[in-house]
């Protein structure tokens, strides 16, 4: 069975083709600048091209395909797997998308306006160029719906979570899932604990989730992607009165206030720079570099926030049996990966300062020295393969969703 991921972002589309027997990735690309004059296809086949929309992003991934002589025709493709950010309360487990589930799905647009609608608009494209392939919707924030109330409800009125749907729901979920269940493997494998086990996608966004089991107890993220620790350009938890400050003192509107806090914050507010953690770190390295005092007080305060929300997540836990990062700056930020273990180091976590220095790029490994009381592994994420799994399940009727 040939399955099609898709992950649809406000100006790309990204994709893999899989083989379900073996979960060979046959293909992978990324279309990216869709509406701008610099796009290109990048992946497998790169070249320049001009696309206007997620359409003919779609049609492009599907003719390099054929041009790759991957399919003879699109009737190969069994599936289609998108992810889509957020589902709300209604929409948790992995599903077969149709017209009425779409429509229904776009009232979500506001709880993620950042990536529900290139998500919903990757799925439109599918409807109007491969009609009878399936399109299957797996959401980000589906493997957070183990949360306790204990962790998902705010300290609002209760009828705002009863009528509003006013809660924490999570995200990155199957980034999650993935590097959680490849670290179940590993620990399994290496005859240690594996039952409490914290993971951190460390990208432009970062989120934090605590796994006992296998299921997600606690994670940073909230009713938005806004919440948890400081991001690129995302300001993480703060006092919330300082919104009403900014409206009666400073007179901003609610979309400056929400460019500011989701645009301009986190990394790149406080370093006055750039949310890129490696151009940062390359004045880190310079002393004598006219930002390098500012660029070292937003590294010093990401640092601070994500060790701190890593140590409170033992809480739910009941301690630690491994640590875990991924994604872009958690995969090759060894760097970070030391400062944030180094305030860490009362949970016996001890790292092996050679193995934390390797490039673990598409390759697991685990960094911590013999001594260590708690595991720490370096994960490459692939949430297209979960993605990918996750779409089998339905049209396998694993689950009776199909």
């Amino acid at each position: 069975m040939k399955i099609l991921v898709l992950n649809s972002g406000s100006s790309s589309l990204r994709f893999k083709l899989f083989e379900a027997k073996g979960w060979q990735c046959l293909f992978k690309g990324h279309v990216d600048g869709i509406g701008l004059s610099t796009c290109r296809l990048r992946g497998d086949i790169e070249k320049k091209i001009k696309v206007q929309d997620h359409r003919q992003a779609l049609e492009i991934a599907l003719l390099s395909f054929q041009e790759a002589k991957i399919l003879k025709s699109t009737s190969d493709i069994k599936a289609i797997g998108h992810r889509v950010v957020h589902g709300g309360e209604k929409y948790q487990l992995p599903l077969k998308i149709t017209p009425k589930i779409l429509r229904e799905l776009t009232k979500l647009n506001d709880l993620a306006p950042l990536h529900n609608p290139p998500n919903l608009a990757g799925i439109s494209a599918c409807f109007k160029l491969t009609p009878l392939i399936p399109n299957i919707a797996v959401f980000d924030t589906g493997f957070h719906t183990t949360l306790p109330e204990t962790a998902f409800l705010y300290g609002l009125p209760y009828k705002y979570y009863q009528k509003h749907q006013i809660r924490k729901y999570g995200f990155h979920g199957t980034s999650h899932s993935y590097v959680s269940k490849e670290a179940i493997k590993w620990l399994k494998h290496a005859k240690k604990s594996w039952q409490r086990i914290i993971t951190c996608h460390i990208g432009n966004g970062i989120s934090v989730t605590a796994i006992k089991n296998g299921k997600s107890l606690e994670t940073s993220m909230g009713f938005t992607p806004l919440e948890g620790v400081m991001m690129g350009t995302r300001t993480g938890d703060f006092d919330p009165s300082i919104i009403l400050h900014l409206i009666n003192h400073l007179k901003m509107d609610a979309k400056e206030i929400d460019h500011l806090l989701n645009h301009e914050s986190g990394l790149k507010g406080l370093s006055g720079i750039s949310s890129d953690m490696r151009p940062l770190w390359g004045i880190l390295q310079n002393p004598k570099h006219q930002s390098h005092n500012k660029v070292k007080r937003a590294y010093d305060v990401y640092v601070y926030r994500l060790a701190k929300m890593i140590a409170s997540y033992t809480v739910p836990l009941g301690g630690i049996d491994a640590l875990i990062f991924t994604a872009g700056i958690g995969e090759n930020a060894w760097y970070l990966r030391r400062d944030v273990c180094a305030q860490l180091l009362h949970f016996g976590l001890k790292l092996d300062v050679s193995k934390n220095r390797r490039t673990y790029e598409g390759i697991e490994g685990h960094i911590h020295a013999k001594n260590s009381a708690v595991s720490v592994l370096v994960i490459p994420t692939d949430e297209e393969l979960q993605i990918a799994k996750e779409v089998k399940k339905v049209r396998s009727g694993a689950d009776g969703r199909d």
